[in-house]
């Protein structure tokens, strides 16, 4: 029995040490266990067993009989197709040919839910997305897979779907039905639930057990990217992510005010070289490249870290994205969007919705990854947007024209004449009061951003937004919404609050 167990031992260890070089967390990221890590990796939930998928459906001419919504005198500005089945979807959203063009008009679907063979009533699909997408000189912004694109909307699991586009003139050229299937659900559970935070007595440097904690943390995080079996591509963006969670963890945990600043020395450090308004950093160098700005490091003004739901713990296909991850210099301003994706949709189904935007950004939009940094949905969840590293510039794809030295938050849902929850705001002000606090940054102060070009703002001019800004202040848009736009001033008090600033 003896003889069995030291033979296990040993095997054991020799597969820890055999591991490759790349997958074991860097010295630096020491982050005592204390601090309210999640459960190890092997006892994540079951990857979705459906690997998701987007039908393609080109629009058709449609006739006197099949345009009811009124309009142009003949035919070349009305096009859809009449009621059909299809396979399984849960997104949907039309894009074309030539992203610089618009849509000018109106674009209704109704679909059919899955199993009750009833129609839904006639729904609007939000046109104007265009101030959404990466800055236009940068090399996102210039790629030959883009298109335009309305914005993409939730409508639950359907079979059935029948869509008529009203042009207000000449409709783009290439009109095309998205309907995106997710793929299977997760078991998010372990995720969406509410996770341990950590005790106000998380311990302080120099403490006993924290080089203990360390040793263990790093034979963990290698030993945890071989046992869950992470692709490469899973593991660089678990990677980018280890100074805060283990390799393949569902979930960043909260953290309180006093252990955020304890792990703040091991936050990733400004690499040299590192400029706006883009830098490509390979995977397998991203988890070496940190950013601590001097300006944090005068005065900790910082928030305590919100629970974060990683890109594992929603169930992103990594295989879909671009290699690589891109960052810009800093981060000043925080952009809150809506999602324009519709409310109908609840908590659980939050990580569907996710897969959905994603994939329709990038199959259907031709956008290399998420566009935007972070997500937060009606139940004040957080969720890890576009790879890269939730502590670190990320250079989203979310405010045409001033995605340098910015990042971009999703709030899941449509908020034109819906009042946003009180849980979703909070959200914003927990993350901002963190992420800004890691740049400087006074949530309640403004930044100065140069203008990338776009309808409000020509290129090169100097704008000065609020730290927490509406994507209406950058661009003539209604996103965020008139609610939520108005719940900004609130968020930006409470966030200062969280950075313990009066």
């Amino acid at each position: 029995m003896r003889a069995s167990l030291a033979s296990s031992i040993a095997v054991t260890c020799a597969t820890v040490l055999a591991l490759p070089v790349s997958l074991a967390a860097p010295a630096a990221a020491v982050v005592p266990s204390a601090l309210g890590l999640p459960p190890a990796a092997t006892a994540l939930p079951p990857a979705p067993e459906l690997p998701g998928a987007t039908q393609s459906l080109p629009l058709e001419p449609l006739g006197g009989t099949d345009r009811s919504m009124g309009g142009g005198a003949d035919d070349a500005d009305a096009r859809g197709l009449t009621r059909r089945d299809v396979r399984p979807f849960s997104l949907v959203g039309v894009v074309w040919d030539d992203p610089t063009a618009v849509l000018h008009g109106t674009v209704q679907v109704r679909t059919r839910a899955i199993g009750g063979g009833a129609w839904s009533e006639w729904q609007d699909v939000e046109t104007h997305n265009e101030e959404h997408g990466a800055d236009p000189d940068t090399a996102e912004g210039a790629g030959r897979a883009l298109k335009g694109s309305t914005a993409p909307l939730w409508v639950g699991d359907s079979d059935g779907v029948e869509i008529r586009v009203q042009g207000e003139e000449a409709l783009p050229e290439g009109l095309r039905l998205e309907l995106v299937d997710p793929g299977g659900d997760q078991a998010t559970d372990a995720a969406t639930d509410a996770a341990p935070t950590a005790a106000g007595a998380a311990g302080a440097p120099g403490a006993p057990g924290v080089a203990a904690a360390a040793m263990a943390w790093t034979r963990t995080t290698a030993a945890s990217a071989a046992l869950v079996g992470l692709s490469a591509a899973e593991a660089a963006v678990s990677g980018v992510n280890a100074q805060l969670a283990p390799y393949g963890a569902a979930w960043i945990p909260a953290l309180s005010k006093e252990a955020t600043e304890l792990t703040f020395p091991h936050l990733p450090v400004e690499q040299e070289g590192m400029a706006a308004p883009e830098v490509k950093v390979p995977a397998a160098e991203a988890q070496d490249s940190a950013y601590v700005p001097a300006a944090a490091a005068a005065k900790p003004y910082i928030g305590p870290r919100p629970k974060i739901i990683t890109r594992k713990g929603w169930g992103a296909d990594e295989r879909l994205r671009e290699k690589g991850f891109v960052y810009t210099k800093s981060i000043k301003t925080a952009f809150v969007h809506h999602s324009a994706t519709g409310n109908n949709y609840t908590c659980r189904q939050a990580p569907s919705v996710l897969r959905s935007i994603y994939r329709y950004h990038v199959k259907s939009s031709g956008w290399r990854d998420f566009g935007y940094n972070f997500a937060v949905d009606k139940c004040g969840n957080i969720y890890e947007g576009r790879a890269g590293g939730v502590a670190k510039p990320v250079l989203g794809a979310h405010t045409l024209g001033f995605n340098t030295n910015s990042m971009g938050i999703a709030v899941l849902g449509t908020f034109s004449k819906s009042t946003p929850p009180a849980a979703a705001v909070t959200a914003v002000a927990r993350l901002t009061a963190w992420k800004l606090g890691l740049h400087g940054v006074n949530p309640k102060g403004t930044s100065y951003l140069v203008s990338g070009g776009g309808n409000l703002y020509k290129k090169g001019k100097k704008v000065r937004f609020n730290a927490i800004a509406g994507h209406r202040d950058g661009f003539a848009t209604e996103c965020p919404g008139a609610r939520l736009y108005g719940k900004l001033g609130t968020a930006r008090v409470s966030s200062a609050k969280y950075q313990g600033r009066r």
